[in-house]
């Protein structure tokens, strides 16, 4: 049996989809062969597990993911525009690819340790950014703050909307796709001010 690109395209896009409505564990091989237009017998001759296949849409999704958003923390700008830049990058990633925060989640709660290697072979470093931090505070720029609170701060206040959209649409905003995409555009800005007036020296 020849290997054919196509194929193996199609059959990842189909899967990208079953796990995006299903999640991981309510995923199936079968409906995976479905969505793809083939039999089960040759979408195992592609891949061999759910889980294989899980593992390869994830990567590809952070091997552009995770580079894109490490550049911002690598450039040579002041914290303040580093945050602006940072928020707004990891949202505009987040409505581009709208799939990552569902996986990123499922991983979380299936192999968390699998996540932390994969974000790793990206070459994902918070180094720079950390030190960043720590001079801004030297310099009384910033009220004294640990660089691994303020990351995970910034961090979660991006990712949550997304994570918990039904949530945030139906309860919080209670209105439509379009009420949810304008508050997630003003996030773009809104979490860097919230972020920047928290931190900021008052002299």
């Amino acid at each position: 049996m020849n290997y054919n690109k196509d194929t193996s395209n199609r059959i990842l896009e189909a899967a990208t989809r079953e796990f995006e409505e299903k999640g991981y564990s309510g995923a199936r091989m079968q409906s995976i062969a479905d969505r793809a237009g083939i039999n089960k017998a040759l979408l195992h001759y592609y891949y061999k597990s759910k889980d294989m296949l899980f593992q390869i849409i994830i990567q590809k999704a952070f091997e552009v993911f995770i580079p894109r958003i490490v550049s911002v923390f690598e450039e040579e700008t002041d914290l303040f525009t580093t945050i602006e830049k940072f928020t707004r990058s990891y949202i505009e990633l987040y409505v581009q690819n709208p799939r990552v925060p569902g996986f990123i989640t499922q991983e979380i709660n299936n192999h968390p340790d699998r996540l932390v290697q994969l974000i790793q072979s990206t070459g994902a470093n918070t180094e720079t950014f950390k030190n960043k931090i720590k001079k801004s505070v030297k310099e009384g720029l910033i009220d004294d703050i640990e660089p691994e609170q303020l990351i995970v701060n910034i961090i979660s206040l991006c990712l949550f909307p997304f994570v918990a959209k039904p949530i945030v649409t139906e309860l919080i905003i209670q209105g439509t796709e379009k009420d949810f995409d304008k508050l997630i555009e003003n996030r773009k800005t809104e979490v860097a001010k919230f972020i920047i007036k928290g931190i900021k020296k008052i002299n």
